[in-house]
């Protein structure tokens, strides 16, 4: 039911991109056809409807090709619409649908729909919240086609002709890529998460939206006043004139709270006693590598490749991979790109690919493991890396090394990599820097071992913490005990730092403890040479290092290691660096 427009209402969702923005609402119909009735086909009549259901998919195709031609110049190449272009000729989707038509007799409309409910079913069984997101994917292409075969009419958002917020249910990639930027102010939806390709794109394109809303189409009517709060994830309907003026206020600020970061962005993070920092992004698609370079990194310290892998029946071959890989190094230059090898569970990967049912995935056949047990599959994308190596700055760097076996394993699959492009007479550079993820508590006591098999170590402080500290992040019965500041972690950590300068190797960490401003004096304290975080994180990142001294956060780091708990850490850390952290707020605000 609509509100009243003298009621403000408050709604809450997830932050999908940061940013204020205030305007008019615009809904979309972005529901798909829910109505779908079941007939009979007879025999004679099953090769017309399985060639009308493949003619519904060809014109689907075109849709999306048109829209990929007509996007902005920074979204042409999104391999999120690519990826939804290869998701209709997907065994998984496609192929399945034909098979139902053919063995039950029924409409393609129908098949399509228990096709897709089948799916849905289970993605939303796998605990990862990325992977659980990836159905959406599924489901949008699924309603191009569907609307194709029930010539059912759809919004253009590309000719929207007046300055809005849009409200849908659930935007998909291909809406999202058709945002006129002097149109569309932000966006927010019922559906979706941080980690929803719809999401990626509007931190691409640098738009407020709050996705996750729930009751959004609900509570919001055409032309109704919206506050959308991109970076609390708050949606403000008819909201009051104080209210309104308190926003606005919030949106100035925030505007130059980004005009500085910006400016302030591209210079070198370098401390007040001249040590140079490496601050770097981590990136999950090609597309968020304009934001590393709009926001100053230095490079890419964690390129994730898994995204290749999901919501498909067979493996990516060695040029689909480096085709992608391709786009990132030549937009990155002479920055570094590196490539963390396929991070994935064995009963995650595809649909071809069940192998056995894993009680606890994230302690089984993952990661490195997964890969040495594929070979194959693992060699594929070792030639593309070093393929991709030929065309700029490239480094290499396994997930979960657990043990001494592991690395060198995976740096004997890399050498028959080179062989055999070698034998092939294709271009590739072998001599690129390898480093080992240091993301469970063995690897740092083993930490000598493996500083003789690699170039560097990049801690992931996501699992680190998480394996250390036996806590199950999405149980919510302990989430509160995944603290990074714990005298384990810090010790941990001090230890890969340690071992890393005796034994002349660098010290990366790419997990989330490197957004945090606040602990960036004690990493630099610790040791580590480079910090890789999202993009948005690198301005104020850099800001912090060009604060502080080296020397001092040497003596932080001492005091702060005496400490029994996070919180008395985190006292410390407050005391010494808690008015920095704060000054600079208020400088932004000014």
């Amino acid at each position: 039911m609509k509100q009243s427009h003298s009621t403000e209402v408050v709604l809450k969702g997830i932050s999908a991109s940061p940013g204020i923005c205030i305007g008019k609402a615009y809904l979309v119909d972005r529901e798909g056809v829910d109505v779908v009735d079941r007939y009979a086909i007879s025999e004679k009549g099953v090769k017309s409807e399985v060639k009308r259901f493949k003619s519904a998919v060809q014109n689907a195709k075109q849709d999306l090709r048109a829209i990929i031609e007509n996007s902005p110049t920074g979204l042409q190449k999104a391999n999120i619409l690519e990826t939804h272009v290869v998701l209709l000729n997907d065994k998984l989707l496609y192929g399945r649908t034909i098979e139902a038509i053919e063995k039950e007799r029924v409409n393609a409309e129908w098949a399509l729909k228990t096709v897709v409910n089948q799916i849905k079913a289970v993605f939303q069984e796998m605990p990862d919240p990325y992977l659980k997101e990836r159905v959406s994917d599924i489901i949008h292409v699924s309603n191009l086609v569907m609307h194709n075969l029930m010539g059912a009419e759809t919004q253009s958002i590309g000719a929207i002709d007046k300055r809005v917020i849009l409200v849908a249910r659930d935007l998909s990639a291909a809406d999202t890529s058709q945002i006129n930027l002097e149109r569309i102010k932000g966006f927010i939806t019922d559906l979706g998460g941080k980690t929803s390709h719809t999401g990626i794109i509007a931190r691409s394109l640098e738009i407020p939206a709050v996705v996750g809303l729930e009751q959004a189409t609900r509570m919001v009517a055409n032309d109704d006043l919206v506050i959308v709060d991109g970076t609390t994830g708050a949606v403000i309907v008819h909201p009051s004139e104080q209210t309104l003026m308190e926003y606005t206020e919030r949106q100035v600020s925030y505007e130059r709270y980004r005009a500085v970061i910006t400016r302030d962005s591209h210079l070198e993070a370098k401390t007040l006693d001249g040590h140079h920092i490496d601050v770097m992004a981590n990136i999950e698609l090609p597309e968020e590598v304009v934001a590393v370079l709009n926001y100053g990194g230095d490079g890419i310290g964690l390129y994730r490749t898994e995204f290749q892998y999901l919501n498909r029946t067979s493996f990516p071959s060695e040029n689909e991979l480096l085709e992608s890989y391709r786009d990132v190094i030549e937009v990155m230059g002479t920055r570094p790109v590196t490539f963390r090898t396929l991070d994935i569970n064995g009963d995650k990967a595809m649909a071809i690919d069940t192998g056995f049912a894993e009680v606890n995935p994230a302690l089984g056949l993952r990661a490195i493991r997964y890969c040495l047990k594929r070979p194959a599959v693992f060699k594929t994308q070792l030639r593309a890396i070093l393929r991709a190596a030929a065309l700029g700055s490239v480094r290499i760097m396994f997930p979960m090394i657990s043990i001494y076996f592991e690395i060198c394993e995976a740096k004997r699959l890399l050498d028959e990599a080179a062989e055999s492009l070698e034998k092939d007479g294709l271009p590739y550079k072998r001599d690129i820097p390898v480093g080992a993820m240091v993301e469970v508590p063995s690897a740092v006591v083993i930490a000598d071992l493996l500083a003789r098999e690699v170039d560097f170590f990049s801690i992931g402080t996501n699992d680190l913490i998480q394996f250390a500290l036996a806590i199950d992040r999405g149980n919510k019965q302990v989430a509160h005990l995944f603290q990074p500041l714990d005298p384990a972690v810090l010790r941990l950590i001090k230890r890969t730092a340690d071992v890393g300068r005796d034994n002349g190797i660098a010290v990366c960490m790419c997990g989330e403890m490197a957004n945090q401003p606040l602990y960036t004096p004690l990493l630099l304290g610790m040791g580590l040479h480079e910090l890789s975080m999202n993009p948005q994180a690198i301005p104020v990142v850099k800001r912090m290092i060009r604060s502080v001294r080296i020397a001092d956060a040497h003596a932080v780091v001492q005091e702060a290691l005496k400490q029994p708990t996070a919180l008395k850490v985190l006292a410390v850390l407050r005391g010494a660096y808690g008015e920095l952290v704060t000054n600079h707020r208020q400088a932004l605000k000014d």
